[in-house]
């Protein structure tokens, strides 16, 4: 045999066990399990919740302004229950007794404010919600000031894994110029939001729909967990407020 052909057959079968090692190597992607911003953001939806509504930030999606579920929260498992649609989850009864909130530093200069919305909460009769401020390291709630940005007053978080929701940030320059009473409603407001409470005026402000608390239906002007009304809404926990407190937490 010519030296040309051996060198050319020497080269076809140098490339062809080449071919076939690269194929034997080649890594093969597998399919993977959605992440947990997106079972968050399913779970978002199935509450009711319209895409519209939803806004995503780096490690949360805000809905409807300033409720706040974090991409890495524990998705309740089991999907949603009818008599918790408005929220999707509530505190546990051996939680909801003692909610221990923590004021971070750059909050304390409205801690007579926070105590004001804590009273409001705790002073509701046959409920047994209860709300208690703590300083070490064990907590339940921090509430923390936030830029959240012009028009959003404060964010709450829905209830997990039966704990009330770990986080409330209040944009404490941008209600700084509100009186007493509305400063205090924010918070309150908020706070509701961390025990499972969803906006009363849902329908009225274009959000979606959502399931009245057990026997206490329909719309309430009067209610602090109105949306929208930073500044300028109810102060106090309206008669139909409390009735629903009682319902979801006796």
């Amino acid at each position: 045999m010519k030296k040309s052909a051996i060198f050319s057959l020497v080269v076809l079968l140098t490339l062809f066990f080449a071919a076939c090692k690269k194929s034997d190597t080649q890594v093969v992607t597998p399919e993977t399990e959605a992440s947990n911003s997106d079972k968050v953001l399913s779970y978002i939806l199935g509450l009711g919740f319209p895409a519209t509504s939803i806004v995503e930030h780096p490690t949360e999606y805000i809905v409807e302004g300033d409720i706040s579920f974090p991409k890495n929260m524990t998705v309740p498992e089991g999907g949603v229950k009818a008599e918790q649609y408005y929220t999707g989850s509530l505190v546990s009864a051996a939680n909801v007794t003692n909610i221990r909130l923590k004021i971070d530093a750059s909050m304390t200069s409205m801690t007579s404010e926070i105590n004001s919305a804590i009273a409001q909460w705790n002073g509701v009769a046959n409920c047994s919600i209860n709300w208690t401020v703590v300083t070490g390291t064990s907590y339940d709630v921090l509430i923390t000031d936030a830029n959240l940005g012009s028009g959003v007053c404060g964010a709450g978080t829905f209830p997990s894994s039966g704990r009330a929701g770990n986080l409330i940030r209040i944009n404490k320059a941008y209600i700084a110029g509100n009186s007493f009473a509305q400063r205090a409603r924010t918070i309150c407001h908020e706070m509701g939001h961390n025990v499972s409470f969803r906006h009363t005026n849902w329908a009225s402000i274009g959000e979606s729909s959502a399931t009245a608390v057990p026997g206490v239906g329909g719309t309430d002007a009067s209610s602090i967990m109105n949306g929208g009304q930073c500044g300028s809404g109810a102060t106090v926990l309206s008669t139909k407020d409390k009735q629903a407190a009682v319902a979801l937490y006796p």
